[in-house]
C-alpha cells in the first residue's frame, strides 16, 4: 500500500506503514483519505519535526533476524531519513499557504 500527500507546490509518495506512521507523528488519526487545512500545516509540521527530532536520538534498533541472504552490512533508513520528503513537502506548504491532503494510491 502507498499512500500519496499532495499540495498545490508538489506531491510525495510514501509506503503506507510509513505515512500512516508520519501522520501520528503530525498529531492526526491515521485515517486515509485525510487532510490538513493551510492554517494548520505548521502545527503539524513542527510535530513532525518534533518527532523526528526526538527518533533520532534514541539508539538505532538492531535488527534480530537471522534470514538468509540478507545483508547485513547494508545500513538502516532511518525515520528521519523518511520523514525528510514530507517535511520538505510541508515547509513548501505552510510558505505556500494551502492545505496538505492524502490517500492511497498504486
Amino acid at each position: 500500500m502507498l499512500v500519496t500527500f499532495k499540495t498545490e507546490v508538489g506531491n510525495i509518495t510514501m509506503f503506507g506503514d510509513v505515512a500512516l506512521n508520519m501522520l501520528k507523528m503530525m498529531g492526526h488519526s491515521p485515517t486515509v483519505p485525510g487532510a490538513i487545512l493551510a492554517a494548520d500545516v505548521p502545527v503539524a509540521l513542527s510535530k513532525l519535526k518534533a518527532a523526528l527530532d526526538a527518533e533520532k536520538a534514541l539508539p538505532p534498533l538492531e535488527d534480530k533476524d537471522e534470514d538468509e541472504g540478507e545483508d547485513k552490512n547494508e545500513p538502516a533508513v532511518s525515520m528521519t531519513d523518511r520523514g525528510a520528503p514530507l517535511v520538505n513537502l510541508l515547509s513548501a506548504a505552510a510558505e505556500a499557504d494551502c492545505n496538505v491532503m492524502w490517500e492511497y494510491s498504486r
